[in-house]
C-alpha cells in the first residue's frame, strides 16, 4: 500500500504547523514563571532556616518542578494530537487498556517515579546529604522524579535511576566520630603524657564549630613495639570529623614537642663488619 506523502502534505494548513509551535512556546514560558513563582515560594524566610531545613525545601522545591514538567510535557502532547485531529477525548477514556500497554513498555520509567516518591515521603535523603550508593560517595546535588545526581569530593557526578537505589548508606543523619591515635615511646613518663593529652583538651573543647561534644582521652590503648598508644575521640557534626583530626593531631604534636615528650620513628642501625 503505498502512502501518498503529497497528499498528506497538503492537506495540512498553515495555521495546523504554526499552533503546535505556539503551544511549546507557551508552555516554556508557563514553566519558567511557573518555576520562578514556586522559587519565590519555596525561599521566602530562608534567613531564618537551618542548613537541614533549607536542604529540605531544595529537594521539594526540585521534586515539584519535576512533577510540573511531566504534567506541562504530557498536556501540551495532548494539545498537539487535537490539533490533528486526534480525538484525545476517546484515547483519554481508552487510557485503560492504554495505561496496561503503556506501563509494560515504559515500566522502568514508571518504577523510577515510584521510587522517587517513595524517597521524599520516607525521607530517605535530600539535596545536601552526603550518600553511598554501590560504592559511590558523594553529595545528593539534585533528587528529581526520575534520577538522583550525585557528586563526590574529586568532582565527579554519578546519575542513578531512583529504581537502582535499593540500599544506601546516608552519612548525614547522625554525628560522626573523629578519631586520633597517637603514639609515644615508652622513655616517656605515662603519666606526664597524659596530662599532656588533657591540657591538649582543654585548648580545644568547644574552639571548633564542627565539635559537638568534649573530646575524650583513653590513655594506653595499645601496647605497641616501640610505643604506646593513646586515643583521642570527639563527637562532631556529620562528616565534618576530618578537620577535627586533623586539629588534634596539630596541638598533640605541638604539645608533645613543647613538652619534649619522644615519638617513636623507625630507627637504622649500621654495624661495620670491618672493625
Amino acid at each position: 500500500m503505498e502512502i501518498d506523502f503529497q497528499a498528506f502534505i497538503d492537506s495540512i494548513s498553515l495555521e495546523q504547523v504554526i499552533r503546535p509551535l505556539v503551544y511549546i512556546a507557551v508552555a516554556v514560558i508557563f514553566y519558567m514563571i511557573l518555576s520562578k513563582i514556586i522559587g519565590l515560594f519555596f525561599e521566602r524566610n530562608k534567613d531564618k532556616l537551618i542548613e537541614k531545613q533549607m536542604n529540605r525545601i531544595i529537594t521539594l522545591k526540585a521534586m515539584t518542578m519535576s512533577i510540573i514538567k511531566y504534567i506541562i510535557v504530557f498536556a501540551v502532547i495532548l494539545a498537539i494530537m487535537a490539533n490533528y485531529g486526534i480525538d484525545v477525548t476517546s484515547l483519554l477514556a481508552g487510557l485503560g487498556i492504554a495505561g496496561a500497554i503503556l506501563g509494560l513498555a515504559f515500566q522502568d520509567f514508571v518504577k523510577d517515579i515510584i521510587a522517587g516518591f517513595s524517597i521524599i515521603t520516607e525521607n530517605q535523603y535530600e539535596v545536601g546529604d552526603l550518600i553511598e550508593v554501590g560504592g559511590f560517595k558523594g553529595r545528593v546535588t539534585a533528587v528529581g522524579l526520575k534520577t538522583t545526581r550525585i557528586r563526590n569530593y574529586r568532582g565527579k557526578v554519578k546519575i542513578i535511576s531512583n529504581r537502582n537505589i535499593s540500599e544506601l548508606i546516608n552519612w548525614s543523619r547522625h554525628d560522626t566520630l573523629a578519631e586520633v591515635i597517637v603514639s609515644a615511646s615508652y622513655e616517656n613518663d605515662p603519666d606526664k603524657v597524659e596530662d599532656v593529652l588533657n591540657k591538649v583538651k582543654a585548648e580545644l573543647d568547644g574552639s571548633m564549630e564542627q565539635m559537638t561534644g568534649e573530646i575524650k582521652i583513653f590513655p594506653v590503648t595499645g601496647l605497641n613495639e616501640s610505643s604506646i598508644s593513646y586515643t583521642i575521640q570527639c563527637a562532631c557534626k556529620s562528616y565534618k570529623h576530618f578537620a577535627v583530626q586533623r586539629a588534634i593531631r596539630r596541638e598533640v604534636y605541638k604539645a608533645f614537642k613543647a613538652n619534649k615528650i619522644k615519638i617513636p620513628y623507625p630507627q637504622l642501625e649500621v654495624h661495620n663488619s670491618s672493625k
